[in-house]
């Protein structure tokens, strides 16, 4: 199983994604997890990233591709994996596509958790104040303005990708706002629910292979089936019996004519035979 996970920040993807790595088995991708990996493990890949983010560069989508294309040929990644933080933008997603094509593999599906950003900003202030009530130290995140500022880019940037994948069909929409099993149950039947679908469109697509390969009835038979074509024997006997063949309509026409000059010749000589008998001294 191959999904991944579309939602701003606080949409609970990361709770959700625990749900389904302990439900079927499968491993969760984050991007920076991954690149972080790729350069302590100095693969050529990761040695790429290093330099560029030794330089305070973004690290461009063709090497997080290829970082990724790494990390889900890793055993532990054969049964399935979640992507979540990557796609980020459409280039990425078709640069995922093509990097999986290239693989003889596809996305199962792409689940989209729908919040409300207002409440989104309202739930993270009230955990703020909590936590200061509480004299617990803030992370950098926990700030309302700097989350407005994260769901802007992800409106900006991320939401696109929520059209790109609804065109190919694999768009699954849940109600982030539900409670987080209400959440779980929604993405199960979502999920189960493209894997009918995926079914359904393989068995679709052998059944059209199947039409277009030309299986004409000939002869006796019929290509592709193991009983005569009764009908078509049938029709093929009549159409004998009422219109013989050209061909042998000459060459009986030949054998009749032919007959007729071998029964003239053989009259010819009898009757000569009777008008001239041999004399005998």
């Amino acid at each position: 199983m191959r999904i991944v996970l579309l939602g701003p920040p606080g949409a609970g993807k990361g709770t959700q994604a625990k749900e389904l790595v302990t439900k079927h088995g499968i491993v969760q991708l984050s991007t920076g997890d991954m690149l972080r990996a790729a350069v302590a493990a100095g693969t050529p890949v990761g040695l790429k990233a290093k330099d560029i983010m030794a330089r305070g560069d973004l690290v461009p989508d063709e090497i997080v591709v290829a970082i990724v294309s790494d990390r889900i040929g890793q055993p532990d990644a054969k049964r399935g994996f979640i992507l979540d933080g990557f796609p980020r933008t459409v280039p990425q997603a078709a640069a995922l596509d093509r990097m999986l094509a290239k693989k003889g593999l596809s996305l199962d599906a792409v689940v989209e958790l729908k919040v409300d950003p207002d409440i989104l900003v309202r739930r993270i202030a009230n955990r703020v104040e909590q936590m200061k009530l509480r004299g617990e130290s803030l992370r950098p995140d926990d700030n309302p303005e700097v989350l407005k500022q994260r769901l802007a880019a992800y409106a900006a940037q991320t939401a696109p990708l929520v059209e790109y994948y609804r065109g190919q069909g694999s768009l699954r929409s849940i109600d982030g706002m539900a409670s987080i099993e209400d959440v779980a149950s929604a993405i199960g039947r979502a999920l189960a629910d493209a894997a009918f679908r995926r079914v359904s469109a393989r068995k679709a697509d052998r059944g059209a292979r199947n039409s277009s390969s030309g299986r004409k009835r000939v002869g006796r038979k019929a290509v592709g089936s193991k009983k005569p074509a009764k009908k078509v024997v049938k029709r093929a006997k009549a159409a004998a019996r009422r219109k013989p063949s050209s061909k042998a309509s000459r060459t009986k026409a030949g054998r009749t004519k032919s007959a007729s000059r071998r029964s003239v010749r053989n009259r010819q000589k009898s009757n000569k035979a009777v008008r001239s008998p041999r004399l005998t001294k």
